[in-house]
C-alpha cells in the first residue's frame, strides 16, 4: 500500500511539474517576437516624431528661405550663435542660392538617429526648375532647425579657390570622393582618391577636380574611405538612411581636412584628417574603421 501511494504521488508530482513547465515556455517571451516588437515600436515611434514635426520642418525652412537678411536667417539654424559667423563668412564667397518655397515639393522624408544626437528629419525637395534640395532638421532649444552647414555645403573656403593657391593653406572642406581604379588598386597599400566640390541644387554633378590623393589603407582615414566605399557600393548609407541616394554613383561625401604646400617644387595637397563620411553637423563619422587601423595616416605625396 506505501509504494501504491508513493507511487501514484510521484506520478501527479510529474504532472504538476510538466504542467508549470509548458506553462512558463508559454508565457515566456520569444526572442524573435521581442526582436519584433521593439523594431515596431521604433517605427511607430518615428511615424509619430515624423507627422509631429515635419509641418515645423516645413515652416521653419520657409522662414529660412524667405529671410532677407542673414541675421534673419540665422534664427532657422541649429546653434544659431556660433553659425552665424561660418554664415556670413560662407556667403561673402559664395552666392545665395534664391529658392522660391511655393516651387518646392516633398518627394521624401525620414527620421534617421545618429550617435550622440537625438533624432533628426531628413527632407528631399525638388523645384519647378530641377534643382533637387536635401535638408536635415533636428530639434535645437525646442525649436526644428535645419543643418545649414548640410545644407550649403559649407567648406571654409572654395574649393576652386584652394586648388589654385588661394587662401588659408589648411582649411575643412564638405566634397565628393571618388576611388580611381578601385578593382585594379584594391590589393594595393594606398586608396587612389579624386576629390571634387559639388554643386548646389545639382547633386548629381560636380566640379572643380583634385589632384590624385593617396590614402593609406591601414591608417585610420584610410579605413574609414575604405568602409564607405564599401557601404555606398552596397546600396546602403550612413546612419541607415534609405531616402534615394542624391551623390552621383561611385560618389561618397566626406568632410577633410586639407593642407596645401606652396612650395617652390610645386602645389601639393595632403589630407590632414578624415572627419566624417557625410557632411551632416555630429562628431560621428558615419562609417567604422577597421580595429587594427592606426590613428594616423601618412602623409600623401
Amino acid at each position: 500500500m506505501v509504494k501504491i501511494i508513493g507511487g501514484w504521488l510521484l506520478l501527479v508530482g510529474l504532472i504538476i511539474l510538466g504542467a508549470r513547465l509548458l506553462w512558463c515556455d508559454e508565457e515566456s517571451p520569444r526572442p524573435s517576437t521581442a526582436i519584433t516588437s521593439s523594431a515596431a515600436l521604433t517605427f511607430d515611434e518615428d511615424v509619430a516624431l515624423l507627422n509631429e514635426a515635419r509641418p515645423l520642418c516645413l515652416e521653419t525652412f520657409t522662414r529660412f528661405l524667405e529671410a532677407e537678411t542673414p541675421v534673419a536667417r540665422t534664427q532657422s539654424v541649429i546653434s544659431p550663435v556660433t553659425t552665424a559667423a561660418r554664415m556670413v563668412r560662407f556667403y561673402d564667397l559664395n552666392p545665395w542660392i534664391q529658392l522660391d518655397p511655393k516651387n518646392l515639393s516633398i518627394v521624401g522624408n525620414e527620421v534617421i538617429h545618429q550617435p550622440g544626437a537625438p533624432p533628426a528629419i531628413v527632407i528631399h525637395w525638388n523645384s519647378h526648375d530641377g534643382k533637387k534640395i536635401d535638408v536635415l532638421f533636428r530639434k535645437d532649444d525646442d525649436e526644428w532647425r535645419l543643418d545649414w552647414d548640410h545644407y550649403a555645403r559649407y567648406s571654409d573656403y572654395p574649393w576652386s579657390l584652394f586648388l589654385a593657391g588661394s587662401g588659408s593653406p589648411v582649411g575643412e572642406f564638405r566634397l565628393l570622393a571618388r576611388e580611381r581604379r578601385a578593382d585594379a588598386r584594391k590589393n594595393d597599400p594606398s586608396i587612389s582618391l579624386m576629390l571634387y566640390a559639388p554643386r548646389f541644387g545639382h547633386p548629381g554633378e560636380t566640379v572643380s577636380q583634385s589632384p590624385e590623393f593617396l590614402v593609406s589603407r591601414t591608417s585610420k582615414d584610410g579605413g574609414l574611405l575604405g568602409e564607405a566605399f564599401n557601404l555606398a557600393r552596397s546600396g546602403k548609407q550612413v546612419f541607415g538612411l534609405t531616402l534615394p541616394n542624391l551623390n552621383p554613383e561611385g560618389m561618397i561625401p566626406v568632410r577633410v581636412k586639407i593642407q596645401r604646400d606652396d612650395a617652390d617644387t610645386g602645389r601639393q595637397f595632403k589630407i590632414i584628417e578624415v572627419l566624417a563620411c557625410h557632411w551632416y553637423s555630429v562628431d560621428d563619422s558615419g562609417v567604422v574603421p577597421p580595429a587594427d587601423a592606426k590613428s594616423e595616416s601618412p602623409p600623401s605625396p
